[in-house]
């Protein structure tokens, strides 16, 4: 019997989800663990520069695996033929495939499945299905989406996110990052196993209230700041990208760099640290050189600029 009265929950927000037709699970590795299924996937193919949780879904499911490498504008290095059961997953770095390569690729592969992890404004083509990211672009607790034309013939239970908030709660009132760092990582690493789940009450009703237009403008306001300032002595060539992840800086001594802006309080990711392991390799390159700076919707042009200034005056 449903309860009526007693204390107040969560309010309902206003329900405009910039995706309200796409497939909403509990986090991105669980939107590919969909396709997979719903595609009856036997094999598929992962760029070695790729974090470990792809291939750890991979095995949960069952799906062999293998892997290939990439180029300097991070697009495929594959020249296999892909059989019926077989795909290749396909990762926008930082937004950097256009539409036209992405279609490119799937005429000359066939099956391919998209990652735009770090593309969530890229919107799916009708063909190709894609893995979406919540987590990356917004402060919600987790999330993902997936653009399937395949229904998987299953019902999903709904997961519950109350558990996961204490980071985000924590830094909206406290303004400190580090203060609820460990609370974010021992949130991040129970996504591990976290299986197969639709996207929490919680997580709809973050989502659904999230102005998308200022976001959007914000971070192509941001990520064009740097491109102008930093440009110059980007050693990759970096296109525009629709609301971007980050701006992609690489610098040749990345690592010392990353140190010294974090003792200014810039925090900057090392994205798949796994690939740290592959010596002389493209990829390690890149894990170890590539700066994913900040460029969301937090900031504004005195940010970008201090995140520059930082850099120029780094002496590295």
């Amino acid at each position: 019997m449903k309860e009526i009265g007693g204390y107040l929950e969560l309010e309902t927000l206003v329900q405009k989800p910039y995706y309200p037709d796409l497939i909403a699970v509990n986090n991105a590795r669980n939107a590919l663990i969909y396709i997979l299924r719903a595609k009856k996937a036997k094999k598929v193919w992962l760029p070695y520069f790729l974090c470990d949780s792809v291939r750890g879904a991979c095995e949960r499911e069952g799906i062999a695996y293998d892997f290939y490498s990439i180029d300097s504008a991070f697009r495929p290095v594959f020249e296999q033929t892909l059989g019926e059961d077989e795909w290749l997953y396909l990762v926008n770095y930082y937004g950097q495939l256009s539409e036209d390569t992405v279609s490119a690729f799937r005429k000359q592969y066939g099956n391919i499945i998209l990652d735009n992890v770090q593309a969530f404004f890229r919107k799916p083509a009708a063909d190709v299905p894609t893995v979406y990211s919540c987590r990356k672009f917004f402060g919600v607790p987790d999330g993902g989406y997936a653009a399937c034309d395949t229904a998987l013939d299953e019902t999903l239970p709904k997961d519950c996110s109350g558990n996961r908030l204490k980071h985000l709660l924590g830094r909206l009132e406290s303004g400190s990052a580090s203060a609820y760092y460990q609370d974010f990582k021992e949130n991040d690493h129970s996504f591990v196993e976290l299986e197969l789940r639709e996207m929490s009450d919680i997580t709809k009703n973050l989502l659904g209230a999230i102005d998308y237009a200022a976001v959007l403008r914000k971070r192509n306001e941001n990520f064009s700041f740097l491109a102008q300032r930093l440009g110059e002595k980007n050693r990759l060539d970096v296109k525009p990208a629709e609301g971007a992840y980050a701006y992609p800086f690489y610098h040749p001594n990345g690592m010392a760099l990353k140190q010294y802006l974090a003792k200014q309080k810039i925090y900057v990711a090392t994205l798949w640290p796994n690939v740290l392991e592959m010596d002389g390799t493209l990829e390690k390159d890149y894990a170890e050189n590539i700066l994913p700076l900040p460029c969301d919707q937090r900031y504004g042009k005195e940010d970008m600029e201090w995140i520059c200034s930082a850099i120029a005056g780094s002496g590295i």
